[in-house]
């Protein structure tokens, strides 16, 4: 799919670099030849304005700048002078030819094509006044041009494709990371509910053997209900990952007293650190708001929290502070004693399904819930990242202010 939408990608830049390439080159030539048909005939003009002028072509002025002659002809078609300098008119066949093309025109000025020649006509009562000019350099000046823009052409061309080869390749690279991101993500997810699935399938089938009692098909059962709810709690996981994925899903936001929303947050997890024995302390800083989504928040929260009872050290301490910050912005920082984080994994922590101790498993922990925090925390136009310093592991979480 990537490599087909990198050629798609390719083909319709270079569809619009050929268009383009060819209006402007097309253009550059259209407008060459029609000021160079438009110098010549100008010319013309000004010799057939001073007949009686014509003397050397050399003293005519600026204004001459192709080869030409003039014929001036009777009232009865007959030959009454010829000047120029450039060709020999002595040839009266040539000439003739010349004379009865051009009086048989009903053009003013045309192309005799068999010699090259351009002439002009001006017609008086008692004569006809022709000039003719050599448009040999004109043609091949047009022509040099043409093989010099089929050059340009080719070369900009070939040029802009493997700068489109290249641009292919940035411009799917999102593309790319998404669809081995999907990818992953559903070969964890698989991974994840077929575990389960194994042990519900398996504690099932013993429960109907009728070999085993009453009191073992009870624990079966027990394992089945045990399963499923970890099942639950992995798709709601990944139904809450797909609703923070969706940009849609902050749209209706709200004033938010964020110091009030980490207080309540707090509280339901203080008998659950007292349970295993673990110390919280906060400080926090009152009446700091921000714009967002209450909920949202509020699951970020309880992502950090959770994350922090789960991964603390036996009687260890837990510390959450909120504070201003400079320029309108917040801090949220939740700091626990335990197992440090080593640097390479500070990133790869909020990857989905990614857990640095594989057997964190077991503790109910699927990986998603700090990947949801920093889609929550992006939305909010905020930053998460975490740093791990003498056996405390700290989350920062910063957002602007209201």
């Amino acid at each position: 799919m990537i490599k087909k939408l990198r050629i798609k990608f390719v083909i319709i830049n270079m569809s619009i670099v050929t268009i383009m390439l060819c209006v402007i080159l097309g253009l550059v030539f259209y407008f060459t030849r029609v000021s160079l048909e438009a110098e010549s005939i100008n010319m013309m003009q000004n010799i057939a304005n001073r007949p009686f002028q014509l003397g050397v072509p050399n003293e005519l002025g600026e204004d001459v700048r192709l080869p030409f002659f003039t014929i001036q002809l009777g009232p009865r078609g007959e030959v009454m002078e010829t000047g120029g300098g450039y060709y020999d008119l002595s040839d009266r066949e040539f000439l003739d030819y010349l004379i009865n093309a051009t009086i048989t025109s009903p053009r003013t000025f045309a192309v005799i094509e068999e010699y090259n020649l351009r002439y002009y006509r001006v017609d008086t009562p008692l004569n006809h006044f022709l000039v003719f000019s050599d448009i040999s350099s004109e043609r091949a000046t047009l022509n040099n041009m043409m093989r010099s823009c089929l050059i340009i052409g080719a070369l900009s061309f070939l040029v802009f494709l493997g700068i489109s080869i290249e641009l292919s390749k940035w411009a799917v690279k999102p593309v790319e990371l998404a669809w081995k991101q999907q990818r992953q993500f559903v070969a964890d997810a698989s991974h994840e509910l077929k575990t389960p699935l194994t042990v519900i399938i398996t504690n099932a089938e013993l429960a109907q053997c009728p070999e085993y009692d009453e009191e073992s098909k009870q624990k079966f059962l027990g394992s089945i209900l045990t399963m499923s709810r970890q099942m639950r709690g992995l798709i709601e996981q990944m139904l809450e990952l797909a609703r923070a994925d969706n940009y849609d899903f902050i749209r209706n936001t709200e004033v938010v007293d964020f110091s009030k929303l980490v207080s309540d947050a707090i509280l339901p997890f203080e008998p659950v650190f007292f349970e295993r024995g673990l110390n919280l302390t906060t400080k926090i800083d009152e009446n700091i708001k921000v714009k967002g989504s209450k909920d949202q928040l509020c699951q970020v929260l309880d992502v950090l929290l959770d994350n922090a009872q789960k991964y603390s050290k036996e009687a260890g301490t837990t510390w959450v502070t909120l504070k201003r910050l400079g320029r309108g912005r917040c801090l949220l920082v939740v700091a626990n004693e335990g197992d440090s984080i080593p640097p390479e994994e500070t990133k790869n922590i909020f990857k989905r399904f990614y857990r640095i101790d594989k057997a964190r498993s077991r503790t109910c922990s699927f990986g998603l819930g700090l990947s949801i925090a920093e889609t929550v925390v992006t939305q909010h136009r905020g930053k998460i990242w975490v740093e791990s310093r003498t056996g405390i592991n700290y989350f920062h979480v910063e957002l602007p202010c209201s």
